[in-house]
């Protein structure tokens, strides 16, 4: 079995450098037998959401496995609609009964959007009660976790963001390691988009040290110092995805996947107002009728 290296984050909590996404898989049964067959492969790193409505099923994954709950590294985050102080601590139990836990390795505000300061006050006291080992955010932009390191006593451990090679975010990135926050990749893989897994630049490198173009990827992006959460629910794949700690990337080599960049997300714009308002009006309207 592969052994997956550990990077220490800002709080001293050690976290796998490559995990396990249920993104987009919120069929219960299947959710549960890809967390089961990753947990066999050796990943121990578990990715989910409240919002991927697939929480119970990675737990019950969780508690049936062989593998001990203390090396399991499970991850949740909180939605938009759940973003002020009493929403979110009801939001953070709630994630705790459906996965069945104790506790949570890593908790993450999902989106920037909303009573993000009132949310980071729950997150923080629940850290303290030892609901959760690490906090942490997603999609926040370095102006957005500057904000919130000069607001909060307690600053995020992680930012869990899009990166892959045709959204590489150098400037994103560079700012959360200068701040000693781990940044983690969603979409590594960008969903196969512009032929990713048939990349010809991509090609040439893989067939140079006898690994797929996704190997290639998540090699890249872990010797950027980048967690990866690749999904998959074949069970070839999780094997494939998670054999990359047996060779490294040459400095041209990392050079030419940097060329590839094309500097646009592959989903949307998190800045966009009108994509704002479309996705996450309604969660917000829950959140401000709530205050009332």
């Amino acid at each position: 079995m592969i052994n997956v290296p550990t990077v220490k984050l800002n709080n001293g909590v050690e976290m796998p450098t490559l995990g396990f996404g249920v993104f987009q898989v919120p069929d219960l049964s299947q959710a549960e037998q890809a967390v089961t067959d990753a947990l066999e492969v050796g990943y121990r790193l578990i990715d989910t959401a409240a919002a991927y409505q697939n929480e119970e099923a990675v737990g019950k994954a969780i508690k049936n496995s062989s593998v001990n709950r203390e090396d399991v590294f499970v991850t949740s985050k909180l939605w938009v609609s759940d973003f002020n102080y009493k929403r979110a601590k009801a939001g953070i139990d709630a994630s705790l009964q459906k996965l069945g836990l104790d506790y949570m390795d890593l908790y993450l505000l999902h989106q920037p959007y909303g009573d993000t300061m009132g949310a980071w006050r729950a997150l923080q006291e629940a850290q303290k009660e030892g609901k959760i080992r690490a906090i942490g955010v997603s999609n926040f932009y370095a102006d957005q976790l500057k904000d919130l390191e000069l607001t909060m006593p307690v600053k995020p451990a992680v930012n869990q963001i899009e990166v892959n090679p045709w959204y590489q975010q150098d400037q994103e990135v560079k700012f959360a390691q200068s701040e000693n926050i781990r940044v983690e990749a969603w979409a590594p893989f960008a969903e196969g988009k512009h032929d990713i897994f048939t990349n010809e630049t991509i090609a040439e490198i893989a067939t140079k040290y006898d690994k797929s173009n996704g190997q290639v990827i998540l090699r890249w992006l872990l010797q950027r110092g980048i967690t990866v959460i690749p999904k998959s629910v074949q069970k070839n794949r999780m094997e494939e995805n998670i054999a990359v700690f047996d060779f490294e990337l040459s400095n041209d080599d990392m050079k030419k996947i940097a060329s590839l960049n094309k500097n646009e997300s592959q989903f949307f714009d998190h800045r966009d107002p009108v994509t704002i308002e479309q996705i996450f009006g309604s969660s917000l309207k829950m959140v401000q009728d709530d205050e009332k």
